[in-house]
């Protein structure tokens, strides 16, 4: 069986278990690109098309229910803030699906059946990138993504709380995006200051971004020597 027609079966049996359109594109989008990392092929690595469609099956709405909409929402924080962040936005049911090219968290939530996630930040530079996933995955927790020399892990917090990790009532959508501790406040504005003060305009979300990434980039490098030296994960 070719690639091609065990996802054409996949797909098909997918759609009769009531999955939607989207679900199923991203799904074979998402087990496409594991192939092509592996080199395995379809039937090999996820068996028969049916019975695996079945197990996927299990993680959409049951046929009648309406398919609930997940949401996105983008924030950032500085280096001095994001550990926090991510733990209060974690409890709220927020998963980490990538940093965009401006090291912003890109993330959803799933009304219905969000969980709890719980998230850590690694120094992944060089010689230690193999040495903590090695020691991480087997734990639970899945590389989210990078930035400057950091990477960022996450795992549903049932792996470590039980029941606990589940979330029932889903608080509302923050209205922020930007939160910046009192060190990182300190640091964009000394560097507002240094390219010209007042007379620039800060309105531009995009732009302050830019300005407190070049401002906390050195101090991120001194973090992370720090951070290695101690030998401390967090």
């Amino acid at each position: 069986m070719t690639t091609d027609t065990y996802f054409e079966e996949l797909a098909a049996a997918l759609r009769t278990a009531g999955v939607t359109e989207e679900q199923i594109a991203s799904t074979v989008a998402d087990l496409r690109a594991h192939l092509a990392e592996t080199g395995s092929g379809a039937e090999e690595e996820f068996g028969p098309a049916a019975a695996f469609a079945a197990q996927l099956g299990g993680l959409a709405p049951s046929p009648g229910e309406p398919a609930e909409e997940a949401e996105s929402w983008t924030w950032t924080a500085d280096l001095f803030n994001d550990r926090r962040m991510l733990a209060v936005h974690g409890d709220q049911g927020w998963e980490v699906e990538s940093l965009d090219s401006l090291g912003r968290f890109v993330c959803r939530r799933a009304p219905g059946v969000a969980l709890r996630w719980e998230y850590r930040r690694e120094v992944i530079r060089g010689h230690r990138r193999e040495q903590v996933l090695a020691e991480l995955s087997p734990e639970g927790w899945e590389l989210c993504g990078e930035w400057l020399v950091y990477g960022y892990f996450k795992r549903p917090k049932a792996a470590s709380a039980g029941r606990a990790g589940a979330l029932g009532t889903l608080p509302a959508t923050p209205a922020k995006w930007l939160f910046l501790s009192r060190r990182g406040k300190v640091l964009l504005g000394a560097w507002v200051l240094m390219v010209g003060g007042a007379s620039l305009t800060l309105g531009l979300p995009g732009y302050t971004i830019v300005l407190m990434g070049v401002a906390g980039a050195a101090s991120a490098l001194v973090t992370a020597k720090l951070e290695t030296a101690k030998g401390r994960r967090r």
